[in-house]
């Protein structure tokens, strides 16, 4: 419960206050934790942080796995969709996950990242290939480098406004449904 009440002080100061304020003194003293308890639980901040980030994580992977397996998923813009709609909404109810997920915090941070997108790429590939919506043959790295794109747009979208900026997400769909398209499977099933 202490570590919990932890994670949810940490979570509670980067939405309110920015990465620079949630330090391990203040995330305690947030959660009514005496600071030298703090230690019992987390070593520093950065494994306040990981552990934070690995739980968003698994609500983002759950929420996108849910929309990926939509029986309505029928286009390569519906399947852009399934993954950038709710990762938005997400980002936008969640500001901490704003604060820990873009690139430059900390390389432990950088790596959660990294390897959740090499996992969500995975998925969407076999949910792609498995509505021929592309070819069987689409390099995993054409996958990967659409999530690090998507990523740099939402990066860029959180920083034009801290509510997500709906027009740098409208361009980042559009640019990533167009390069997908590239690897489109043939057929009449490619266009929303």
């Amino acid at each position: 419960q202490r570590r919990q009440a932890l994670l949810d002080a940490a979570e509670a100061l980067l939405a309110e206050h920015g990465y620079q304020a949630a330090t391990l003194k203040a995330i305690g003293q947030r959660a009514g934790i005496p600071t030298a308890s703090v230690y019992h639980y987390f070593s520093d901040r950065h494994q306040v942080e990981a552990e934070l980030l690995r739980r968003q994580a698994r609500e983002l992977d759950v929420l996108i796995g849910a929309a990926l397996d939509d029986p309505e998923l029928r286009t390569l813009r519906d399947a852009v969709d399934a993954v950038i709609d709710p990762a938005f909404a997400y980002f936008r109810q969640h500001p901490s996950c704003v604060e820990l997920w873009f690139p430059g915090r900390q390389e432990a941070l950088d790596e959660l990242v990294r390897a959740f997108d090499e996992a969500q790429a995975e998925k969407l590939s076999r949910a792609l290939v498995e509505r021929n919506l592309i070819t069987a043959d689409t390099p995993r790295l054409a996958l990967q480098l659409a999530f690090e794109v998507g990523n740099r747009l939402f990066d860029a979208a959180f920083r034009r406004s801290p509510a997500g900026d709906d027009a740098t997400i409208a361009e980042a769909k559009r640019l990533v449904t167009a390069y997908l398209e590239t690897y489109a499977a043939p057929g009449p099933k490619r266009h929303a």
